[in-house]
């Protein structure tokens, strides 16, 4: 039986990947990628020339029956997403649950994901929180937003720079414009920044400057909106 290892990458910065990472980039018999045009320019740049191969989330359904049986006759395959870590907001989850069904070893690599250094230098409580990734553009939407207005963890959304506002607003409606929020964006990029108050005051931050570059939301919970941020 082969190995099946779960590779963050950085979100931003080169300097994040870890030696652990490309070692095992290095070695494995074939790497699994989002989208390979991206991860060539990773692999590229720490001299890494493994073969390339498509694992997306509209073929993973097609792909994984196959890499399940490479495995099976002992190859070692790594899998990476365009950034971060795989199975966090990307394809992952399918492929690791088919392999350690299929009784094969599934190592995911500790490393670089949006999330942890959002909610860590948000100033909100991280010691207890929920991760919601992307809400659902449509259909559930509401419903979903309606079911965490009684949530007391601190919660932490992604979002696109072009529904920023539009998600900023609708969370003034569910969760009241003096709900303490903050949104970090750029996370490891030259132009990382933090936007920390009420959500009151973060829509009119971004009503004033239009919002640019990849976005976390972090939320406050309901036992913890008189926590002031400064």
């Amino acid at each position: 039986m082969g190995i099946l290892y779960i590779v963050p990458t950085p979100v931003g910065n080169m300097e994040d990947m870890t030696l652990r990472a490309i070692r095992i980039l290095k070695e494995a018999d074939l790497v699994l990628a989002e989208d390979t045009r991206t991860s060539g320019i990773l692999l590229k740049h720490f001299d890494i020339h493994n073969h390339l191969m498509s694992h997306h989330k509209f073929n993973e359904h097609g792909t994984t029956t196959g890499i399940v049986e490479r495995l099976k006759a002992g190859q070692t395959i790594a899998l990476i997403s365009d950034a971060g870590t795989p199975g966090i907001s990307d394809p992952g989850f399918f492929l690791a649950r088919e392999a350690a069904k299929a009784g094969i070893t599934v190592q995911c690599l500790p490393g670089a994901t949006a999330c942890i250094p959002a909610i860590v230098s948000s100033g909100l409580p991280c010691d207890r929180f929920c991760f919601e990734g992307f809400l659902p553009q449509k259909k559930g939407r509401q419903t979903h937003l309606e079911s965490l207005k009684g949530e007391t963890r601190t919660m932490v959304f992604y979002e696109s720079p072009y529904r920023l506002l539009k998600t900023l607003k609708q969370f003034v409606d569910t969760f009241g414009e003096d709900r303490q929020a903050c949104v970090c964006r750029e996370i490891s990029k030259v132009h990382e920044e933090s936007v920390r108050g009420t959500l009151a005051e973060i829509v009119a931050h971004f009503t004033e400057t239009e919002p640019r570059g990849e976005i976390v939301i972090v939320v406050g919970g309901n036992s913890n909106k008189d926590n002031k941020l400064k």
